[in-house]
């Protein structure tokens, strides 16, 4: 059974960090592209970051360059989002990915993970 089974996020004051873990069960995590969208309450989900099955790739949506980073760890076969620099607009609930090739596109996922809830308030 292919998973993604998702870890941390929490309340953070804005300026501080969290890392967002996605281990991946049933397959490799470089077997697809995964990727993090988030959805902030009455907002549509929105693709925020994205590393390709080589690793090689990384992007992100405008408003957390600089302060967001996506990797990956072969040996535990984990994607991370660390994210610095928290403001109080990255509150949302934050949701791991997989799919063929990065894109924003919500129904191009083949699989998701349960989400996990990020909020920056002070």
């Amino acid at each position: 059974q292919l998973q993604l089974v998702q870890s941390g996020g929490g309340l953070v004051q804005p300026g501080g960090s969290l890392r967002l873990s996605c281990a991946t069960s049933g397959f490799r995590w470089n077997s697809y592209s995964i990727g993090w969208f988030r959805q902030a309450p009455g907002k549509d989900r929105e693709g925020v970051s994205c590393i390709s099955r080589s690793g090689s790739v990384t992007t992100y949506i405008d408003s957390v360059k600089g302060r967001f980073t996506i990797s990956g760890d072969n040996a535990k076969n984990t994607v991370y989002l660390q994210m610095n620099s928290l403001k109080v607009e990255d509150t949302a609930v934050y949701y791991c990915a997989a799919m063929y090739s990065c894109t924003t596109i919500v129904t191009s996922v083949h699989y998701w993970g349960s989400g996990t809830l990020v909020t920056v308030s002070s």
